[in-house]
């Protein structure tokens, strides 16, 4: 006959055994999940490239006259180098953050959320990414060129605002 004592140890060290084989299955599914974030997030940066690409050609086909009017030689290009689709156009009066692309539309809001300024690796984490050197540098180059557009301010190095744009937004108390 087992003693209480020894019934008990058995299924501490029964339950110590299965909580540590979840741990080794919980730690697989992350780095399983991570994988699949970086495929993912290497999948929409080539969906976005293909759709600039295609959209470049596409002007380039349904525009074969230049401004005089003729049709350029063969090795002239219809559209100039480095004009295409400019997925965050430059902020101006009556533009709403919905023109965004969504990962830029959704930086907009939390940064607007914000009680102040926040880095790029405050804002990783609530647009759900992980907190990775790369989720923090993608996430630094889209703030960049929201600040470069207009849709943002950087009040101090890497410390990025809602860009005090419009009537009465530049000066503190304007109401």
């Amino acid at each position: 006959m087992v003693s209480l004592p020894e019934e008990l140890q058995a299924r501490e060290a029964a339950a110590r055994r299965r909580v540590e084989e979840l741990q080794a299955e919980t730690a697989e599914l992350a780095i399983r999940l991570e994988e699949a974030r970086e495929d993912l997030s290497r999948l929409e940066i080539t969906r976005e490239t293909v759709a600039q690409v295609l959209a470049e050609l596409s002007a380039a086909e349904t525009e074969p006259h230049d401004a005089t009017g003729r049709v350029p030689e063969a090795n002239e290009s219809a559209t100039p180098h480095g004009v295409g689709v400019m997925m965050v156009p430059p902020w101006r009066e009556g533009l709403v953050v919905a023109v965004l692309p969504d990962v830029y539309r959704d930086i907009v809001e939390i940064i607007a959320d914000a009680p102040g300024p926040l880095q790029a690796k405050q804002v990783v984490p609530r647009t759900g990414l992980p907190t990775t050197t790369g989720k923090i540098e993608g996430t630094r180059g889209k703030l960049k060129r929201l600040l470069e557009r207009g849709w943002l301010d950087e009040d101090a190095p890497g410390q990025f605002t809602l860009a005090r744009q419009g009537p009465g937004r530049d000066r503190v108390n304007s109401q």
